[in-house]
């Protein structure tokens, strides 16, 4: 028992009990003698006997912990909704369990049979960037388990115990690109991750949308498909710097984009925002620390969490009451113009 962990059979063969008289004793039965209890317990407190919690509550027929599946816990944003969906978690007496995919579908997959191994009794998971194949999530809703996706989300997948919490992303982007045309601005490059996500795709609409409504051109050699990360956004900025005619403003789906294009930007001698204005989306705790300091549109990225969580409990509760699932939520994002994109004053 020195490598492993005691259990109630190891305290039953020491004491010649059963499994079940020790399993009572450490309940506290009443038909479990004091002097047999107190035998158990010092046992268990000299073998470091630990519960398994699980076990129980599977017996009880709840496990009251969620599952929590993300493409990485690196940055801001992703931490701070798991953050919010630890914090409502454990208002409502919920334990949480978060496993991340970095990125990778198989190890999306592989998480996703982790998580209905351990009976989990609902999975609130924000997609790889590499998934395209569903069918592990298939499984999730044949299973009746409540699926609530969150930021990128599955927009044709439905079912009785699926559900989303997003951002409204193509708002926010138009947002971004009206914002850059009332500075002036008439070519406006879009830095892009793949269209398959949800967030890229109507992040990249909001973008168009916004042009045509103000009757600018859309110019497809101003729009970078790239990685989306500081690299991606390195290479898509040099990219930019070689036409002819270089664009006077950057919109990116994302922040550590836009971070690899200032600098970019600042080692050929371009200035931002004079000679460029640009924009991110995430809203970053970076943004308000480069210079200049970076406009991008705030996700309510805790608020997301919460919201995910508590839209969970009433599948749960729906389910228990043979109720149709709450409806997708969608958030309103928040534009927060800083010094990056501000050519006239406020």
């Amino acid at each position: 028992m020195a490598n492993r962990r005691a259990s109630i059979t190891d305290l039953a063969k020491t004491l010649g009990l059963s499994p079940s008289t020790i399993s009572r004793a450490l309940s506290n039965h009443d038909d479990v003698s004091e002097i047999t209890k107190q035998r158990v317990r010092q046992l268990a407190e000299e073998l470091h006997y630990q519960p398994n919690q699980l076990a129980a509550a599977l017996r009880r027929g709840r496990s009251n912990t969620l599952g929590v599946l993300v493409p990485q816990i690196t940055g801001h944003f992703f931490p701070q909704v798991v953050h919010g969906i630890a914090t409502e978690a454990a208002k409502l007496g919920f334990n949480v369990m978060i496993c991340q995919s970095n990125e990778d579908v198989r190890q999306e997959q592989k998480n996703i049979d982790l998580l209905m191994h351990s009976q989990v009794e609902g999975i609130l998971v924000s997609l790889a960037n590499t998934t395209q194949n569903f069918t592990h999530f298939e499984v999730v809703r044949q299973q009746n388990i409540p699926l609530v996706f969150f930021d990128r989300i599955m927009e044709d997948f439905r079912g009785n115990n699926v559900s989303s919490v997003m951002i409204d992303d193509h708002q926010g982007a138009y947002q971004v690109v009206t914002h850059l045309i009332e500075q002036g601005c008439t070519r406006i490059a879009h830095f892009t991750g793949p269209l398959h996500l949800n967030i890229y795709k109507n992040r990249h609409q909001g973008y168009r949308d916004a042009l045509t409504a103000h009757g600018i051109p859309i110019d497809d050699e101003l729009i970078v498909f790239c990685e989306m990360d500081q690299k991606g956004g390195t290479q898509a900025m040099r990219q930019l710097l070689k036409l002819p005619r270089r664009p006077d403003a950057l919109f990116s789906s994302n922040d550590l984009v836009a971070v690899g294009a200032l600098q970019v930007a600042k080692t050929h001698r371009v200035r931002v925002p004079h000679d460029l204005t640009i924009a991110g989306f995430s809203n970053e705790a970076f943004t308000s620390l480069t210079q200049p300091t970076l406009s991008s549109v705030d996700q309510r990225c805790e608020q997301m969490g919460k919201t995910a969580v508590q839209l969970l409990q009433k599948m749960l509760k729906g389910n228990a009451n043979r109720q149709e699932p709450p409806r997708p939520i969608v958030l309103k994002p928040k534009l927060l113009v800083r010094e990056s994109s501000q050519r006239r004053p406020k």
